[in-house]
């Protein structure tokens, strides 16, 4: 059995008067998830007596945008189609599987085990049913967090890891992309339709508890608290791996997407983070330094207005500096003696071809004041090598008493002695 497409330029109201029977479906609602066909009866067919669960040769099946339509027989989901357009119901083709852009493999899986079991059963069915899935997206689906949820902080700028808890609350939205599965094991055969409020509670608390392991894993990214909304990506795909078991594989629903409304921290929390960034922060001294200086100015004028006098203000803001043990201007010394790591990276000019230079000369070895000898050799060392005569020293006395050094006193006029 199969779904063969009608023609295409054919509408539904030249369809109805061919056909003896047609299904069909109204638009569906945002709070319903399926509701069971509506078979309708021409005046042409002779079947006007007969029963709901029966579908005959020749029937039209009307599949709309947004729905997704599945053939029970005797229990087993023998055809599915979601993709839009109109159909004629044939019993000698095979078993058609038209996913449009659900999940395909999932639904080829799942229908080829059901369909080999319908095959095992034998008879032709005497109980055929069509049931109508909305596949848009379901939106409008509050939570909130009724208790607060541990989420590590990590700021690896200022060296922090920290455990804090958190709230939140906001909207997500969901979509059946496995209806065959939500049948199978949510709503089975109804009588009439299924609503989102039938599930809701328990898709909530699901939520809720899958919100945990999600939310780790943006803090295993260093995202903190307040950054979580504007990573709501990442948070929709750690939901969707944390729900891969319960509801896509399940009941064949998929998270679409989540808005964060606000997360807050606990007053203490929040203060305590607060605290230590900003002690982390004056680490840097020229921080510090500016820090102690602001203190310091507003210091200055709290001591000015003293209601005891200026001058007992500003002795007391002295004696408070010299416990103090360090200044503004120790600080700014120690920044300027450490790499800035707060600066703006200055431009660098474009490296330069190096160019050859000469290599450095060696300064010479002074050279030795020759003397020359009484043998008439000039000599260099202390000893002539000559005569073998000492080198005669540099001072000598006169016989007037005064130490010279030329070749006449500088007194008498006496000349030195050879």
């Amino acid at each position: 059995m199969g779904l063969i497409s009608a023609a295409v330029g054919a509408t539904l109201g030249t369809l109805r008067d061919q056909w003896k029977e047609y299904f069909l479906c109204d638009a569906l609602d945002n709070d319903v998830l399926m509701v069971r066909g509506t078979k309708v009866v021409s005046s042409f067919s002779g079947n006007k007596t007969g029963s709901n669960n029966i579908i005959t040769q020749g029937s039209g099946i009307s599949v709309a945008n947004g729905q997704c339509m599945i053939i029970v027989d005797q229990g087993v989901v023998t055809e599915i189609v979601a993709e839009p357009g109109l159909y004629t119901y044939d019993k000698s083709t095979e078993p058609s599987i038209l996913v449009g852009d659900l999940n395909e493999a999932k639904i080829r899986e799942v229908l080829h085990v059901m369909w080999e079991r319908f095959k095992y059963g034998g008879d032709t069915g005497h109980d055929q049913r069509v049931y109508y899935f909305n596949i848009k997206e379901i939106v409008d689906n509050k939570f909130g967090t009724a208790v607060p949820i541990p989420f590590r902080v990590v700021d690896r700028n200022v060296g922090l890891d920290l455990d804090v808890s958190l709230r939140c609350n906001g909207v997500f939205s969901f979509r059946l992309t496995d209806p065959i599965s939500f049948y199978e094991n949510v709503c089975g055969n109804v009588t009439s339709q299924y609503d989102v409020s039938q599930i809701q509670s328990q898709l909530k608390a699901e939520f809720i508890s899958a919100l945990q392991p999600a939310l780790a894993k943006l803090s295993d990214l260093a995202i903190r608290p307040y950054a979580i909304p504007s990573h709501v990506a990442e948070l929709c795909q750690a939901m969707n791996q944390e729900l891969s078991r319960k509801w896509t594989q399940l009941r064949g629903i998929s998270v679409v997407s989540i808005a964060i409304n606000s997360v807050t921290l606990p007053e203490e929390d929040a203060k305590m983070i607060q605290s230590m960034q900003r002690g982390a922060a004056l680490r840097d001294p020229a921080m510090a330094a500016a820090q102690l200086a602001a203190a310091q100015a507003e210091a200055m004028k709290t001591a000015a207005g003293n209601q005891a006098g200026a001058i007992t203000g500003f002795m007391g803001m002295g004696m408070a500096s010299q416990m103090g043990g360090i200044n503004a201007a120790d600080l700014y010394r120690m920044a300027g003696a450490q790499p800035q790591q707060y600066q703006q990276p200055q431009y660098q000019q474009p490296a330069q071809q190096p160019q050859y230079q000469q290599p450095a000369q060696q300064p010479a070895a002074p050279a030795q004041q020759s003397w020359k000898c009484s043998c008439g050799n000039v000599c260099t060392g202390k000893f002539c090598p000559e005569c073998g005569k000492p080198r005669p020293s540099a001072n000598w006395r006169c016989a007037c008493g005064t130490i010279a050094t030329g070749k006449f006193c500088p007194e008498c006029g006496a000349k030195r002695p050879d």
